[in-house]
């Protein structure tokens, strides 16, 4: 008996292999929205936990003055450490996504962003025993050190954002650039950076931000400090406010926990902002180069 001819303009019917891979992609759908819930929820009860007991220890002696009564020195000492590996991580991070976009053969590209990704993935304890070894043993502690090591953790952070948004810059710029015979350099600095300005200050933020709460590398680098004087200077152990949680929720003191939740909560907070912050300013660097 022969089949019945293949008819195109007949309808649609469902089989069995539709209303299975239908169901799979349910499940599939399900499944991550489930997974996307509970990460935001998990972040709601951290977040709540902190401002809930962190909160009530906030007031204007706590964050000028110095330990017992305040945190000061911990803050100055974190914005001079986070600002000197940013110095550090920023031009080199930068250089290594224009030398992807503008300069690298596919070979080169794919090795150098595996390097990123794996140095991304690295633990940041490994990188704190690195400094270690390179720049504290056999010499002392200092703020210098942890820069150094927030600056490792901060490079290719820096580098796959600034990537991403240099890639985002219209070709025809670049084109345009050279029909009028301006040297490759020059239009990169002249035309390009200036494009990508907003995003690669995005990245930026967002590496400070992944930087900033980092506990590991300072341990090794700048943890014996005293909390009750300010210093300044990078060239010694300077006071942070990741260690100084570690050493609180480390003693039996009541008190002392008070004080760690509160330093807990202010740096969930520049973290947050930096964060928000950073997210604003891609959204105004992607509608300025679409436009």
């Amino acid at each position: 008996m022969s089949e019945p001819a293949y008819d195109p303009a007949a309808p649609l019917t469902s089989s069995g292999n539709l209303r299975r891979r239908q169901l799979f992609s349910r499940l599939a759908e399900y499944g991550a929205t489930a997974a996307a819930v509970l990460a935001v929820a998990v972040l709601a009860i951290v977040i709540y936990t902190v401002v809930t007991r962190g909160a009530s220890a906030l007031d204007l002696d706590f964050l000028v003055k110095a330990a017992p009564a305040g945190i000061g020195p911990e803050l100055a000492g974190t914005a001079v450490i986070v600002a000197i590996a940013t110095a550090i991580a920023m031009p080199v991070g930068v250089l290594i996504a224009l030398f992807l976009t503008e300069y690298a053969g596919r070979r080169a590209t794919r090795l150098i962003q595996l390097t990123l990704d794996l140095m991304n993935g690295l633990p940041s304890i490994i990188i704190g025993l690195f400094v270690f070894g390179l720049l504290v043993d056999q010499r002392k502690q200092s703020g210098f050190a942890a820069s150094v090591a927030l600056a490792i953790i901060e490079v290719p952070l820096i580098a796959r954002g600034s990537q991403e948004v240099l890639q985002l810059v219209p070709g025809n710029l670049r084109e345009a650039a050279d029909a009028l015979g301006v040297s490759r350099w020059r239009a990169v600095l002249g035309i390009v950076l200036p494009s990508a300005l907003g995003g690669i200050v995005t990245a930026t933020v967002l590496s400070v931000a992944r930087a900033a709460g980092e506990t590991a590398p300072l341990i090794f680098a700048t943890s014996v400090f005293d909390p009750s004087r300010y210093s300044l200077n990078p060239f010694e152990a300077l006071p942070n406010v990741p260690v100084r949680v570690f050493q609180l929720s480390e003693e039996a003191n009541p008190s002392g926990f008070a004080e760690a939740w509160g330093l807990s909560f202010v740096l969930v907070s520049l973290i947050l902002f930096a964060s928000l912050g950073a997210r604003a300013l891609l959204a105004r660097s992607k509608r300025k180069m679409a436009s």
